[in-house]
């Protein structure tokens, strides 16, 4: 295995002078956050072609890969909260709606409607506390067997994927149905609700019913979503976040 090519950034330096280094073979990197880092890499190569950008490594688990795809969408995420966050206010927005449909925030003592984007921000909060808390994704650990850095992700963790994958779906949501513009500038330079979609198909994290925004496939959309059943505990984004109240915009 050749060595790997020294990968640092360099204080001061601008960022399109940044990530200049050359493109590694996931095997050859040397890192407990090698997956990450090869995903990130593939991002900055060409973050338009979320076929390659989704398929699978051979060398990664398929589970890995869900997980640190949904950790990045979290990371993309907050530059469109930073996008919405002059027109998404408390005045323009005071609730979290979407297609019709009201959402309500269990980030509150007791659950309740919120402004869009306090619900927002509470639920990328979420995401990303679940998705970095080690008693649900333990951490890097070395494989003494071939001598590796690994992930694995335990089995009952697994339902929170898709639990997380419904609640970032309203994020794209209500970007696209109150605040176009702004998503289509986003979603045109980053491609990533077309890369979370496509993430979301191939390992059934977001039901067909439960998409709103329409794309190129003409998917036959149901108006009425269903109500969540997750059963996670009070450490994880409790499920009652997920119910709605339908109300006519």
């Amino acid at each position: 295995m050749a060595a790997p090519s020294l990968r640092r950034l360099i204080p001061g330096r601008r960022l399109d002078a940044s990530f200049n280094w050359p493109a590694e073979a996931i095997d050859n990197l040397d890192s407990s956050f090698h997956v990450q880092e090869y995903l990130q890499q593939l991002i900055r190569q060409d973050h338009t072609n979320i076929n390659t950008l989704i398929e699978i490594p051979d060398s990664v688990d398929r589970q890995v890969w869900q997980y640190e795809h949904l950790r990045q969408v979290c990371i993309e995420l907050n530059q469109l909260v930073v996008a919405l966050e002059c027109e998404c206010t408390q005045a323009n927005c005071p609730e979290m709606k979407a297609d019709g449909w009201l959402y309500l925030c269990a980030a509150h003592p007791t659950t309740q409607s919120c402004p869009a984007i306090d619900y927002i921000i509470h639920t990328l909060d979420g995401a990303t506390i679940l998705l970095n808390n080690s008693k649900y994704f333990p951490s890097r650990q070395v494989n003494t067997f071939q001598s590796a850095l690994w992930i694995s992700i335990p089995e009952p963790s697994l339902k929170h994927f898709q639990a997380i994958a419904r609640r970032l779906y309203r994020v794209f949501a209500h970007a696209y149905f109150h605040h176009r513009e702004t998503y289509d500038l986003f979603e045109n330079e980053t491609c990533l609700y077309g890369r979370f979609l496509l993430l979301s198909k191939t390992f059934n994290l977001v039901p067909t019913e439960l998409i709103s925004i329409p794309s190129d496939a003409n998917l036959d959309h149901d108006e009425n979503e269903q109500a969540d059943d997750d059963d996670l505990d009070e450490h994880s984004l409790d499920d009652t976040q997920s119910q709605v109240t339908a109300i006519e915009d």
